[in-house]
């Protein structure tokens, strides 16, 4: 009888991991590396579900949550040193021109797009809900919502072809735009009232007339904050960390995975619809709307708050639309000399502070405080 031939014992699992492939550095035994994840893709896995949660005290430590602690702060207390409807006025327009700045500071700052054109975004909402309340009876809520709807759907539209430029084109691309939107509120005058304007409907919510300051100042400070907590946890999230991919390098960006096409185009809607319900609430808080709202002047004073607050700084844009809204209106004493002081102010903020006014403080402040 032939002897049975001893079968070669099979390679265990454990073993063939431990086999080296072609180009593979890492040492048999040792635990295979992650494959790298593109920034817009949320981490998964064993690590992040093993990691500890931080407690409460640690989390509102964090610069950003302390950040909206005190702007929560500020916004509940500023009341008790607001003396008559002027002051009350000067705040609630620091609180509308905060709330666009914060949303084109995530579409400047963070993704590194450029608009020249944002106020036409603005005037669309205005005049939307202008017309349909006033002229057709719409609740004046309804009717902001779908100003909103429209805006985004107008936005995305636009941002389609208009993103795939950079620089000076896009720049270009997006001015045009505004001066498009402002020549239509201006020529459209059976509509819009064109140049003499257009009286506007009071603000009633369920039959509730928003006609005093603090009304006002309530409504419009609780929306600045929501709108600093949507861009904090926009920032973030994978979304923020792509935009901030975009932001860096394009290419990088999509070699790694990154649908830069997507994210410009998402974030340029987002910022849009919070101009948009800003345009809405301010037409009927001023219960008068001219197409100067959309003009090409509006959309560089907006990019001036961001950058003069601080791009890529949610606080600096509220910081930036207090600056440029508030401190005007304390310089009219000057008279003649009033638009001169003002621009040597700003001139003197970005050549100290180049950065801004937040960041350059807060690397400031960090500096002093490893001495």
């Amino acid at each position: 009888m032939n002897e049975a031939t001893p079968m070669s014992p099979r390679p265990s699992s454990a073993s063939t991991a431990n086999i080296s492939r072609p180009g593979d550095t890492t040492p048999p035994g040792a635990p295979e590396r992650p494959a790298p994840q593109a920034p817009g893709t949320p981490r998964t896995g064993a690590g992040s579900a093993g990691r500890p949660r931080q407690g409460l005290k640690a989390r509102l430590m964090k610069p950003r949550t302390g950040g909206l602690l005190v702007l929560a702060v500020v916004v509940a207390v500023l009341p008790a040193f607001l003396q008559n409807a002027f002051h009350y006025d000067v705040a609630i327009q620091i609180g509308f021109n905060a709330i666009v700045a914060i949303g084109l500071n995530l579409l400047i700052g963070y993704c590194g797009q450029i608009s020249l054109g944002h106020a036409g975004f603005l005037g669309v909402g205005a005049y939307f809900s202008a017309i349909t309340v006033t002229n057709f009876g719409w609740p004046p809520l309804l009717s902001l919502v779908v100003a909103a709807v429209v805006v985004g759907l107008l936005a995305f539209v636009i941002a389609r072809p208009i993103l795939r430029l950079k620089g000076h084109y896009l720049a270009m691309a997006t001015l045009g735009i505004g001066l498009i939107i402002s020549i239509i509120l201006n020529q459209e005058a059976q509509l819009t009232g064109g140049p003499d304007g257009m009286i506007v409907d009071p603000f009633t919510v369920f039959g509730f007339e928003f006609k005093k300051p603090w009304h006002w100042y309530s409504l419009v400070g609780g929306l600045l904050v929501i709108a600093a907590w949507l861009s904090l946890n926009i920032i973030d999230s994978p979304v923020g960390r792509a935009l901030r991919a975009v932001h860096g390098s394009e290419v990088a960006a999509e070699v790694v995975g990154v649908d830069t096409t997507r994210y410009k185009v998402m974030i340029f809607v987002v910022s849009a619809v919070f101009a948009s319900v800003v345009g809405s609430l301010g037409a009927h808080y001023i219960m008068f709307l001219s197409p100067q709202e959309a003009s090409f002047f509006h959309s560089v004073e907006l990019v001036i708050m961001v950058v003069l607050g601080g791009m890529a700084s949610t606080f600096g844009a509220v910081v930036g639309a207090a600056t440029l809204t508030a401190l005007p209106q304390f310089l009219t004493f000057l008279e003649d000399y009033e638009h001169l002081i003002f621009g040597l102010i700003l001139m003197l903020v970005m050549i100290f502070l180049p950065k801004g006014v937040v960041p350059s403080l807060a690397a400031l402040f960090k500096r002093g405080g490893e001495k």
